[in-house]
Formats: C-alpha cells, sequence, structure tokens
C-alpha cells in the first residue's frame, strides 16, 4: 500500500476553529490510526497557535486518503485553507518506527 504526506495549511485566525473541533478531530485519528498512523501541528514557534498540520498516512489510493481527508473534523468545521497529498517514498523500507 503506498505512503502519503499530507500537508494541511489552516486559515489565518481560525485558532478559535481549531480548538472547539480538536477533541472531535483525536477522536477521528485514533478511529483511522491504521490510515494515519502519525498525525500532528506544525507552527513557527512552540508556543503559537498552529498554521496547519502534517500526517503520515499509508491509504490504497490518493483519491482514498482524500475522501478520508474530507470526514475529519477539522474539514467539516471549515479550519482547512488547503492541503495538499504527496506520495512519499521512505528511505530504509525496513524501519517503520517513526517515533
Amino acid at each position: 500500500m503506498p505512503l502519503f504526506v499530507a500537508l494541511f495549511t489552516d486559515k489565518k485566525d481560525h485558532g478559535h476553529v481549531r480548538e472547539a473541533a480538536l477533541q472531535a478531530h483525536i477522536e477521528w485519528l485514533e478511529q483511522n490510526k491504521d490510515v494515519i498512523p502519525v498525525g500532528g501541528s506544525l507552527r513557527s514557534e512552540p508556543d503559537q497557535t498552529p498554521r496547519g498540520g502534517m500526517w503520515i498516512a499509508r491509504a490504497a489510493s490518493k483519491e482514498a486518503l482524500d475522501l478520508l481527508i474530507r470526514s475529519d473534523p477539522f474539514y467539516a468545521a471549515g479550519l482547512r485553507e488547503s492541503y495538499e497529498i504527496l506520495y512519499w517514498s521512505k528511505a530504509n523500507a525496513g524501519r517503520m518506527e517513526l517515533i
């Protein structure tokens, strides 16, 4: 199954949307951990409101991952300004541990 990286950019000044949908998003990620084993927010500095996020995913296709993204509570709440799905060729394929 192909590996992907999904990069998300949040809408500016939508930290309140992120906060309101965060618990539902975390629960959704847990329900989809087989497809998205690693995900998290991205920010310029540790104490800043996130500007977006990144996932490492394993999905049947780019289209399947796109459909899954559209079911994410963050997406449904209108947090995301944009996202990009990229195919990922992992170096050292035998080492699947990430963190």
